[in-house]
């Protein structure tokens, strides 16, 4: 069985920095392929980044391209999201997901989810 349980998320002003991170435990999750979503209110869920569970082959979305970082401690257990220059636009729930498949992942099919963590940024 895989656990995620996101933390760090919060309320923040435009052009503010936060970090999540996210706990991934699990026997089988050291190969699992990783990354970070978000749903703003009213919308679809959306692939905010996503890592290889060896690390390297980042890969985000457009939005937060050279703002935003993820990351994974050495372990591989917990992922993070280094958010910095945040917008308006960013607020949203973030939820961490796992899979063993990086289609599945990218998709949004992934096996695996946290409860998700509120970001707010305000103007």
């Amino acid at each position: 069985q895989v656990n995620l349980v996101e933390s760090g998320g919060g309320s923040v002003q435009d052009g503010g920095s936060l970090r999540l991170s996210c706990r991934i435990s699990g026997t089988t999750v050291s190969t699992f392929y990783r990354g970070w979503f978000r749903q703003p209110p009213g919308k679809e869920r959306e692939l905010v980044a996503r890592i290889d569970f060896k690390g390297g082959n980042e890969d985000y979305m457009e939005a937060v391209q050279g703002r935003f970082t993820i990351s994974q401690d050495s372990a591989k257990r917990t992922l993070y999201l280094q958010m910095n220059s945040l917008k308006v636009e960013d607020t949203a729930m973030y939820y961490c997901a796992a899979d063993p498949s990086p289609t599945a992942l990218r998709q949004g099919w992934a096996r695996n989810w946290g409860q998700g963590t509120q970001v707010n940024v305000s103007a």
